[in-house]
């Protein structure tokens, strides 16, 4: 009897670990995602690596590469990046200049995060997107990453119900109905989650690799669409999955009125 009570409650224990767990996002975060004429034209990006709704953080060692494509043209800028502490955890920093109009695509590959609650490891190709000084032209073009979105609105200039859409893609192809992780950025923790469901929504894209999702909050948010990559990593002498994320960070804003 005593056994089975036992054994009844380790089971129950497990389920509610497995309901309470949420997911990992890569983060690339900047100061000002719409760059006006008279405004501050220093932006500062942070990548970090964390449970964004839930404000726990993960340690980011110096990510394999970090850059920027504007104006048709790829920047590394992995050997400006400062380390910083991000929800208590090693976090990286930039203060990017913008000194012409443009769109600006940030991108960040991390080296693989070994996460022993899922046994794999996880590489999240992360970006977002800054424009600048008026110009809007190339906000839908890729930056070429192992996996990513491509966004089908603009990555900007949203409203907060505005539907974003965007396409998966794994090496250059659409991924039929891949699934697409969605969390807020609870930055002053101050938003509360009904129930474990609500932190991170999962939706589905279609047999495009198409996905949409109206935001009902204003603020930063995160889409990861998850896949398993082809090689495996070993750990301990044993291979390993490697989870890979394209991921993408959006602002949406208030509507407001004089």
């Amino acid at each position: 009897m005593k056994k089975g009570m036992i054994f009844s409650v380790i089971i129950t224990t497990i389920f509610i670990l497995a309901g309470q767990a949420s997911a990992h996002f890569g983060m690339v975060i900047p100061s000002d995602s719409m760059v006006m004429q008279g405004e501050n034209k220093n932006v500062t990006v942070t990548l970090s690596f964390s449970h964004p709704f839930e404000g726990h953080g993960m340690e980011l060692v110096k990510p394999i590469a970090f850059g920027v494509v504007a104006n048709g043209k790829k920047q590394s800028l992995l050997g400006s990046l400062k380390k910083t502490t991000i929800m208590e955890h090693t976090a990286w920093e930039l203060a990017y200049s913008v000194k012409r109009p443009g769109v600006y695509m940030f991108f960040m590959e991390p080296k693989p995060y070994w996460e022993p609650a899922e046994d794999c490891f996880i590489v999240h190709y992360t970006k977002t997107v800054v424009t600048a000084f008026g110009d809007d032209e190339g906000w839908d073009e890729e930056i070429g990453l192992k996996t990513e979105i491509v966004p089908l609105s603009k990555p900007f200039g949203l409203y907060t119900g505005n539907v974003f859409q965007g396409i998966v893609k794994l090496d250059g192809n659409p991924v039929p109905y891949a699934e697409v992780e969605v969390e807020y950025y609870n930055k002053d923790g101050k938003a509360q989650a009904p129930t474990d469901y609500m932190v991170t929504q999962t939706i589905k894209a279609d047999k495009n690799g198409v996905f949409t999702y109206a935001v009902p909050k204003a603020g930063w948010w995160g889409f990861a669409a998850l896949n398993t990559a082809d090689e495996k990593l070993k750990h301990k002498g044993e291979e390993k999955d490697i989870e890979i994320g394209a991921v993408i960070w959006v602002n949406f804003h208030e509507w407001k009125e004089k």
